[in-house]
């Protein structure tokens, strides 16, 4: 009998995500899947498996799971705190949990979106071609109590112990790059510049669908500002209101719409934004598309790039060159002699 994750009770927006389904804008359905794919690709690289596999993702709160059988689990996104039979649990790394043993994940202590990820990745139902839940589109739903997934053949069921020492962080705001969009040209000089000397920060108002961006001073307004034909529209694009207000288009975004974009976020940024809380920080910049293009990551290479920053939880003394150099009797240490890369596993 296939093994099954079990999520109790916990936070009202946890799904079911992968990367999503390209292929759909024709038919208005944008792509969705993972709000923080870098999140996704990392908890591939933890586990040693493919970075397709769905995972939960939980915005703002956690919950309490278990497992039918024994798994290996990876924490990723957002750092929520974790503990698993009273044991705190490190953030970005893989850990086991046996079967009947309760993991409890808490509330982001920053960012919003935490990601669970399970050895053999989460075996839902596939609905055009992926597992996702794309809430917008009535497809899949939010995790009500006592869920049971299935989850799917694990490829390495011995691999664990793995954590990132210093993923990147996207959870704090700051620098967001963008690229012109098709109607940046009717945005005149000053008010492209007073954009990116602006000091944004994220509204309360969001979902997986945009966010809104609050700022002081003058709408964001472009020439013939209502008079915009209706068009296709993808996540990343900063779309302004009829007021001039910014709100920046994520997975769930609408696939047409009538206000002018003044620009669109990079893919390799659009995380920062996803992942800001209310009240984050954001300022915008302009770059060229072929430093974007030169920048671009698929997400086998980002799960590439986080397995080889990947090391072990615990060091093995065979590996360790200066293992003669550690005081290893009297068994008082000043507490740093074990740290991997400045910090302690």
């Amino acid at each position: 009998m296939s093994a099954h994750l079990t999520f109790h009770q916990g936070g009202a927006a946890i799904s079911v995500q992968d990367a999503g389904r390209p292929g759909y804008m024709e038919f208005g359905l944008s792509r969705g899947g993972a709000a923080d794919l870098p999140a996704l690709a990392e908890g591939a690289a933890l586990l040693g498996q493919s970075e397709k596999l769905a995972a939960l993702e939980m915005a703002g709160m956690g919950g309490v799971f278990s497992a039918s059988a024994p798994l290996r689990i990876a924490l990723t996104g957002a750092p929520m705190r974790a503990a698993l039979e009273g044991r705190i649990l490190r953030w970005n790394a893989a850990h086991r949990l046996e079967a009947g043993q309760k993991l409890h994940i808490g509330a982001a202590e920053k960012g919003i979106y935490g990601y669970l990820h399970i050895g053999g990745g989460l075996a839902t139902p596939i609905q055009l071609g992926s597992r996702s839940a794309h809430l917008a589109a009535g497809l899949g739903k939010y995790l009500p109590p006592d869920s049971r997934l299935p989850v799917g053949p694990d490829p390495d069921k011995n691999m664990a112990g793995l954590f990132l020492p210093a993923p990147q962080s996207r959870f704090e705001g700051g620098e967001v790059r963008i690229i012109a969009s098709a109607q940046t040209a009717r945005f005149d000089p000053a008010t492209l510049a007073r954009f990116e000397a602006t000091r944004f920060i994220r509204s309360p108002q969001g979902n997986r669908q945009g966010v809104r961006l609050g700022y002081e001073g003058a709408g964001f307004t472009a020439r013939d500002q209502l008079d915009t034909v209706s068009e296709f529209m993808i996540s990343g694009d900063i779309q302004m209101t009829g007021d001039g207000t910014p709100y920046v288009l994520l997975p769930e975004c609408q696939t047409t719409g009538g206000y002018p974009r003044i620009g669109t976020v990079i893919p390799q940024d659009l995380p920062i934004v996803a992942q800001a809380a209310p009240g984050t920080p954001l300022r915008f910049r302009f770059i060229p598309a072929q430093e974007a293009r030169a920048n671009w990551q698929s997400l086998a290479q980002m799960q590439a790039r986080a397995r080889r920053a990947a090391r072990p939880l615990l060091r093995d003394p065979r590996s360790m060159p200066d293992l003669l150099s550690y005081q290893l009797i009297s068994g008082v240490t000043a507490g740093t002699e074990l740290d991997i890369n400045g910090e302690n596993p």
